[in-house]
């Protein structure tokens, strides 16, 4: 059973992918960075979710001499013209401070009429072989922003967005109600045929 690495210390992930790809029918030996701990994060220096999707796929390969997937995903809104996008994590200038960034963004699109507070959560998923090869899958989750937040699930933005076809927020939806939907679960589930051709 070939072994996968997937880039990120959020077990949550990687049993999200683990699950995918066992439906898919390969069941690979995926485990996360943990089991690499003296393997140091990536800093995330590109200008998009694919390129720092790639960036930790292709360092975490090379550390590893495994095949990697990364992905890297934020909220684009577009009224900012894409914004926050890469920098949906420290918007507010704080990385990780959810409330702080959620906050900022509702109070920047307090003015916005509801037919104009459309946006979608956007996730890159990578795959990068140790010999330089990779490939690159795209998600979304479209919806439209609310004026308040609601909800206690999920983070980030969650509590803000409501999804196309939904009348509450991601926040208010079950783990699997949204893993059905989001953009991370597309992006990782476009990726199964990519895994399929190059990894077997």
């Amino acid at each position: 059973m070939t072994r996968l690495i997937l880039a990120t210390r959020n077990a949550g992930k990687v049993t999200e992918l683990h699950a995918i790809l066992a439906d898919a029918g390969l069941p690979h030996d995926l485990v996360g960075a943990d089991a690499y701990p003296e393997i140091p994060d990536v800093k995330e220096t590109g200008v998009t979710f694919a390129e720092n999707a790639l960036l930790k796929a292709h360092a975490m390969a090379r550390a590893t001499g495994l095949p990697a997937i990364a992905d890297d995903s934020g909220l684009a809104v577009d009224v900012l013209g894409g914004a926050p996008g890469i920098f949906s994590a420290r918007w507010s200038g704080i990385h990780g401070n959810d409330r702080a960034n959620l906050d900022l963004l509702l109070a920047q699109l307090a003015d916005i009429a509801p037919e104009h507070r459309t946006a979608h959560f956007a996730c890159a998923a990578a795959l990068a072989l140790p010999d330089g090869t990779e490939r690159v899958v795209e998600g979304r989750m479209p919806g439209t922003l609310r004026h308040a937040p609601s909800g206690t699930g999920g983070f980030g933005y969650d509590p803000i967005l409501q999804p196309d076809g939904y009348d509450i927020t991601c926040a208010e939806l079950t783990p699997a109600e949204k893993n059905a939907i989001s953009h991370r679960g597309k992006a990782f589930r476009a990726l199964v045929p990519v895994v399929r051709e190059l990894v077997g």
